[in-house]
């Protein structure tokens, strides 16, 4: 039962921690981990106890990193090598069970504000960049020195944005330059004018401009990768970036570019095909994914209230990391959504190993929300809590009243008519389309009782009152390897 529902104990043991990555030289800790700025930060928290999360593959450096700090800082250094859901969500449980009064994320991060307060410094790490390689890569790329576009990184690269627009600015005016969106320490003043907060990033738009005028270079990457569209972060960027603008990223080790259109039309497709598919299904399941993330409750009673307006059950499930072996044990289930970070909703899709398929919790919302904008209109949204109240993206549902909810729908898939929701069906007496008899009445059954009773093999059947009664007789007695009435052999 362990392993049907949840990954086995031998399973954590066994498991290789991704591809080994090299030691750091000890003269070079300093400059890729940033621990003068680690050590800042510890010394202005004040804290004793501190956590240090690193993703599998820096966990080489982890015994090295810790010891420098504690030498230099004199706080316990705890270190968290196994987060509780993904590497790239903070790991507030892990921290709290060691007592830790302040976290260290180390590698690549979402950058989701986590559930409980508690002080986080984020270290990405700083990947050489060939800046001139990049620099004529970019102008090859953008021949209209008077286009705007955007300077976009992986975290890791961030470092060498600024170098790098210093670099094109000769040349190139209108030139955005993005930066990580981190916490601000406590006590600082926010930024006047407050710069636009999305995909993680931030955005210091002048007044009147907006992000869909700009196109994007995005720095980061690496030829060597197998498959590309498995980047949750150069995927996000794709699926939510305006279409028709320009978007090409490059290699920061040799300058190799690549136009993105292509790919940001298959991931815009796969979206499409998944609303589709929640627009159709009548069960739905929940998937509880990190309980790490701000507002993770509020986000799932949202969805709940949204799939019951739609007319469709849900059914929550906390089953941790999502896996083809795990969502395979209820096939009842027509979709799954996956509440998750931004990273985490985007990193399952592709996989095609699933039996039904993983949606984000956008895709869910433009299926059952009658009021969602029509595609190439409405932004996808990657984080949950955009979808909430109080978000400048946030729809509410319409009325029950509203004519939306009794719109015609047909499935671009089965080609059939979806009916309405079941609240919504018409009770106006004068309606002769159906006249029901009066002896006769309509009983809603249960999805799930519904799946078993299509099924061929329903289980062990009672058999109430079609098995004979007989006494009880003696059975076989002794062990299974060796009864009474089997003699010695």
């Amino acid at each position: 039962m362990e392993s049907t529902f949840s990954s086995p104990a031998e399973a954590a043991l066994q498991r290789e921690a991704g591809v080994p990555g090299q030691l750091t030289p000890l003269a070079d800790l300093d400059r890729v981990y940033e621990l003068e700025r680690v050590i800042r930060f510890v010394r202005d928290v004040g804290c004793q106890r501190v956590a240090l999360q690193f993703p599998d593959q820096m966990l080489g450096d982890a015994g090295a990193v810790a010891a420098r700090l504690e030498e230099t800082t004199g706080s316990k250094m705890f270190i968290l090598g196994d987060t509780v859901y993904g590497s790239c969500c903070v790991d507030v449980l892990g921290a709290e069970q060691a007592g830790a009064q302040a976290l260290v994320h180390f590698g690549p991060a979402c950058l989701s504000p986590p559930a409980r307060p508690l002080p986080v410094a984020f270290v990405f790490g700083q990947r050489s960049v060939a800046l001139e390689l990049c620099a004529k890569a970019f102008e090859a790329q953008n021949p209209d020195p008077t286009a705007p576009v955007v300077l976009l990184s992986e975290p890791a690269c961030a470092h060498a944005l600024e170098t790098l627009a210093t670099l094109l600015r000769p040349r190139y005016k209108d030139l955005l330059i993005s930066s990580p969106a981190l916490p601000l320490p406590v006590g600082s003043p926010r930024p006047v004018p407050e710069p636009l907060e999305r995909f993680g990033r931030r955005f210091p738009l002048a007044l009147g401009r907006c992000l869909e005028e700009y196109g994007a270079f995005y720095v980061g990457g690496s030829e060597a990768s197998s498959d590309p569209d498995l980047d949750p972060d150069l995927s996000r960027l794709l699926l939510g970036w305006a279409p028709g603008r320009p978007f090409s990223s490059c290699c920061p080790d040799t300058g190799q570019t690549q136009d993105e259109s292509a790919r940001a039309g298959r991931l815009r497709a796969r979206r499409r095909y998944l609303v589709e598919r929640a627009r159709d299904a009548r069960v739905v399941g929940l998937l509880a994914g990190t309980m790490g993330v701000a507002q993770h409750r509020e986000a799932l009673a949202h969805l709940r209230n949204l799939t019951k307006a739609a007319g469709k059950r849900s059914y929550v499930l906390a089953l941790g990391q999502p896996t083809p072996a795990k969502l395979a044990n209820f096939p009842e289930m027509d979709v799954f959504v996956l509440l998750a970070c931004p990273l985490g909703a985007l990193a399952p899709q592709l996989s095609g190993g699933f039996f039904r398929p993983v949606l984000a919790p956008c895709e869910l919302e433009a299926a059952c929300n009658p009021a969602w904008p029509p595609p190439g209109l409405a932004p996808h949204l990657t984080h949950y809590a955009d979808l909430l109240p109080g978000s400048p993206f946030h729809v509410p549902l319409p009325p029950p009243e509203s004519e939306l909810w009794s719109a015609p729908d047909v499935s671009l898939i089965s080609g059939e008519l979806r009916p309405p929701p079941a609240w919504n069906l018409s009770n106006d007496p004068e309606c002769s389309a159906l006249t029901p008899r009066p002896q006769l009445e309509l009983v809603e059954s249960s999805p799930a009782a519904s799946f078993l009773s299509s099924r061929s093999w329903k289980g062990l059947e009672p058999r109430l009152g079609q098995t004979l009664v007989t006494e009880a007789v003696s059975g076989r007695r002794g062990i299974a390897i060796a009864y009474e009435d089997e003699g010695s052999s």
